[in-house]
Parts: C-alpha cells; structure tokens; sequence
C-alpha cells in the first residue's frame, strides 16, 4: 500500500515492481499477487488496461490509519483509559497535531467555547497540554 499511496493515481504492477527493485529483488509475480490481494479485500481498485491491470487506494493513508485507530479504541474496555495511555506516548509534536486537529473538528464557535472555559478553569487540562 505504500508503493500505491506514493504516488496518489492508479499504478500497474510494473510500476511498482522497479520501484521495489531498487530496494531489493522481488518477482513481478509476488507484486501482482499481493496487488491481487489487496484488490480482494477492498484496499484498491482496479480497471484493465489492456492485459494488465491499474491499481489505486480506495482510501488515503490517513484515512487508514485512522480506521486503524478507531478500530484499536473500540476494543477497549476502557476507552478513556486507553486515550491516556496513548496520548501519554505522544512526543509535544503530535500533541500539538492533535490539539490543532480537534480544532479543526470543533470548528471556531466550539474552539472558542472550550477556550474560554479554559480561562475560568485554569487547572483544567481541558485543551491545555495536561503538562
């Protein structure tokens, strides 16, 4: 999925066998079965092009990560505990990722709001670093 992800637009097996040789030696027919695979199970699609086939991701890799995520929360007994664990993991970088992603979510009246009941509550760590 990586090769595919690379370059954002439908790929043949060719393609991303000679990227993949330049790593390492690997069969066109071991890049096709895995292609195949993925296809299989709804990671690509594919239309023909003349005897081959192109291949492009049905989703953007964040969006894949992201299914992975929600699916690793959900199998918590305790998502709440399970999200400080993770955040705990966090270097100050994806925190601020983070931070700047729920504001993209909340959208400006909500951020606003979250803010401002920051500045009543100042021990909060609601929207604060926690730190």
């Amino acid at each position: 999925m990586t090769r595919v992800w690379k370059w954002n637009r439908p790929v043949t097996v060719r393609e991303v066998l000679e990227d993949l040789q330049q790593e390492r030696s690997i069969a066109y027919t071991t890049v096709m079965t895995v292609l195949d695979n993925l296809h299989q199970k709804g990671w690509v699609r594919r239309e023909a092009e003349g005897r081959a086939y192109r291949y492009e991701a049905v989703s953007t890799r964040a969006a894949y990560a992201a299914a992975l995520m929600n699916d690793a929360w959900s199998q918590s007994d305790n998502p709440a505990a399970a999200l400080v664990a993770f955040f705990g993991m966090m270097s100050e970088e994806q925190r601020q990722a983070l931070r700047d992603a729920v504001r993209i979510v909340q959208g400006p009246e909500e951020t606003r709001e979250a803010e401002a009941r920051q500045e009543e509550n100042p021990g909060s760590t609601e929207g604060g670093n926690g730190r």
